[in-house]
């Protein structure tokens, strides 16, 4: 009785340790780094992204509004 119950144990011993590796092994050693996930399979063949500058000043419609509104109120004075 013993034996099959030690048997039964290492059965179940070896089907979580094979569980655990093929979830190990699907996971990967992945790092994040400026926005791209290192190393995967294909970082090296990915096309860059480019963009491209923009205004200095992030709110320049706003800025440009209120100095619209600033001469509106000139003018009214």
């Amino acid at each position: 009785m013993r034996s099959s119950e030690n048997q039964r144990r290492s059965w179940c011993a070896a089907f979580v340790g094979a569980g655990l590796l093929i979830v190990a092994s699907l996971t990967g050693c992945q790092v994040d780094v400026g926005g791209q996930t290192l190393p995967s399979p294909n970082y090296m063949k990915d096309d860059v992204q480019y963009f491209p500058p923009g205004p200095q000043m992030k709110l320049q419609n706003e800025a440009a509004a209120q100095q619209a509104a600033r001469q509106d109120q000139a003018q009214q004075r």
